[in-house]
């Protein structure tokens, strides 16, 4: 079977034509020798993007190779081209590049529309930055792309987790530890502008805010009953 060589290309960073993300999804590769043997491989995506990504496999197709990728959490398939090889310093194969004949911004599922719309939100934060957006304002926006970012690393990880057999209920405690940071944080701010006056008693939600405040300090003097003052 023909093998990437050395001499074959070994980047394909100038062709790219958006970034690529950090992912790991299963996948199966099928393709066609010159000889008409046929192989199918399995393997996983390491970085993609809507024009397609870096394969890792035990057997890989020679460059130049258009092969059927199937997304093994889909069950979705496309059409591809293998356009490169990567390798390390030591000159071990790492992987090979592959450009899908159609770009898509769905055929490597939701983790990768997670991935890139936030990345888009970090470049819209940042772009902001020079704008005439009141700091407190963006101070806002900056929380809410955190709290996207964080929620969308959850759903990720809860999906890698059913890829990889484990158990993705060990994500739920760590939603429950963000829940908690962020909530600390709110009440933080929400002080810091009730000392500046910003929070009066005619604050619209102000009473519904101050019975949930309630409500949790209730249920944690419950959790900590036992504690010794």
């Amino acid at each position: 079977m023909a093998q990437p060589t050395a001499n074959q290309p070994t980047s394909t960073a100038g062709k790219r034509r958006s970034r690529r993300f950090p992912f790991i999804s299963p996948v199966e590769a099928t393709w066609q020798e010159p000889n008409g043997k046929i192989f199918r491989e399995a393997g996983q995506a390491t970085e993609v993007n809507a024009q397609g990504g870096l394969l890792e496999m035990k057997t890989y197709p020679a460059v130049g190779t258009q092969i059927e990728i199937t997304n093994l959490l889909s069950h979705e398939s496309s059409h591809a081209r293998v356009v490169g090889v990567r390798r390390n310093a030591e000159d071990r194969l790492l992987g090979v590049a592959v450009e899908l004949l159609v770009p898509s911004d769905t055929f490597w599922g939701m983790n990768f529309q997670l991935k890139k719309a936030c990345a888009d939100l970090v470049k819209l934060e940042y772009d902001m930055r020079s704008g005439t957006v009141d700091q407190r304002v963006l101070g806002e926006f900056r929380d809410a792309v955190d709290n996207v970012r964080k929620t969308a690393w959850a759903v990720q990880e809860w999906q890698e987790r059913q890829s990889r057999r484990q158990d993705p209920q060990s994500v739920l405690p760590l939603l429950t530890a963000e829940r908690i940071r962020r909530a600390t944080q709110l009440c933080d701010a929400i002080t810091a502008a009730s000392a500046a006056q910003e929070v009066v008693r005619q604050t619209v939600g102000i009473e519904e805010f101050l019975q949930a405040v309630e409500r949790v300090h209730q249920s944690l003097l419950d959790l900590f009953k036992d504690r010794e003052p």
